[in-house]
């Protein structure tokens, strides 16, 4: 009997020494607090960024038009060609023009062919019949001298030789206007300029190297100036057009570098610059239009395609950093954390630099080597903490 009690008598005891234990655990994790999430800052490398996608917008777009009102005749172009100034664009109908040309070239070949020559050889016969004229009067003279001719026989010899002046003056005036380069010739070669110039506006060329985005046209549609025919978007000039929220406006500047990948080739990263920044903000979307200018080459890009974009506004080499999720009661640059203190919980007030889309920049109120939660807890409290890395912050 004595022993089995003996027996359940130690078995008894090590129950309650092993609930003893387990109590005594229990109220020293108690009083250590529970077990919460934490890391100790410490200084890295930290950008701000800002994130957005856009699209590729090429600001200089050619909108081809007809100068003249026609019907055209033939459209040597479609969507998707690539063009180049002075490439063949569109025709019109130009018998007309053509013929115009023809009457002014007729024109000005009569000029130089008959009228001309025929006018030089009026002075010529104009000079001559001035020479006799003059030849005359001074006989005359030499008679009147003589008292061999009467006064109004001399009067008549004069008359004639001013007469047959007259009609040389005016000959050679007619002639010098049909000279080479005299008025003539200028007015018809005017002429035949304007007539080739119209002939020409039927032939519509590029002006500029790029791609033809639109076509508005097809042959025997009736065109007038001021209509759009065709659109081609400049290979000189393609950019990125981001719509960025406008809270993130404050951090941008032109000349700010940017990446950026598109949709179809998210393989390819490409380099940009902060262009231009849109004076007014969209009330309806709430965002600002940022213009961003490629770096690279990049012919694969089509217009309107979808691009994602990263902007980089500031960046610092080394900085005491936290991740965001650590930030409470944000109010512009000031914020709280939740430090841990010899195992306690205190709210700190810390002022923020750098603000990342991850990690932000802590300028005064933490310590390298400070220990934060980035999980709730009451101030004053004992914790543990289960420390892991920072991590990356997403902003190298």
């Amino acid at each position: 009997m004595f022993p089995n009690h003996s027996g359940r008598s130690i078995v008894l005891l090590i129950l309650v020494l092993f609930l003893l234990i387990a109590l005594g655990f229990y109220a020293l994790q108690r009083w250590q607090g529970p077990v919460l999430p934490g890391y100790e800052i410490a200084m890295q490398p930290l950008q701000q960024q800002v994130v957005a996608s856009g699209t590729v917008s090429s600001q200089a777009i050619a909108r081809i038009g007809s100068e003249v009102t026609g019907v055209l005749k033939a459209r040597h172009v479609r969507e998707g060609d690539t063009v180049k100034p002075g490439d063949l664009l569109l025709e019109l109908y130009d018998d007309e023009q053509q013929a115009r040309v023809h009457e002014a070239e007729a024109a000005l070949d009569e000029l130089t062919s008959s009228t001309r020559p025929q006018a030089e050889a009026a002075l010529r016969e104009a000079q001559n019949l001035y020479d006799r004229a003059a030849r005359e009067r001074e006989r005359r003279e030499t008679l009147k001298a003589r008292q061999q001719i009467s006064l109004e026989q001399m009067d008549q010899a004069r008359s004639a030789e001013i007469a047959a002046l007259a009609v040389r003056d005016r000959v050679q005036v007619q002639l010098n206007s049909l000279a080479p380069g005299g008025m003539q010739e200028q007015q018809l070669a005017q002429r035949l300029a304007a007539a080739q110039a119209e002939l020409a506006k039927t032939r519509i060329v590029s002006s500029v190297a790029g791609t033809v985005q639109s076509r508005n046209v097809e042959p025997a549609d009736l065109v007038q100036p001021g209509r759009t025919l065709l659109e081609i978007y400049s290979e000189t000039s393609r950019e990125i057009l981001v719509p960025v929220d406008e809270k993130s406006f404050g951090t941008l500047a032109i000349g700010q570098i940017a990446q950026l990948t598109a949709d179809a080739y998210p393989e390819i990263l490409l380099d940009a610059t902060v262009s231009f920044l849109a004076p007014a903000v969209d009330t309806s979307r709430g965002t600002v239009d940022v213009h961003l200018s490629l770096n690279d080459e990049a012919d694969f890009l089509r217009q309107g395609m979808t691009v994602s974009v990263t902007i980089t506004t500031a960046k610092r080499e080394q900085a005491l950093v936290v991740t965001n999720d650590v930030l409470r009661n944000i109010r512009g640059n000031r914020a709280e954390v939740l430090r841990v203190h010899d195992n306690r919980v205190e709210r700190i007030s810390v002022t923020l630099g750098l603000r990342g889309m991850l990690a932000s920049e802590i300028v005064a109120g933490l310590a390298v080597g400070d220990v934060v939660l980035s999980a709730d807890a009451e101030e004053g409290t004992r914790v543990r903490v289960q420390r892991r890395a920072p991590g990356s912050t997403g902003e190298e």
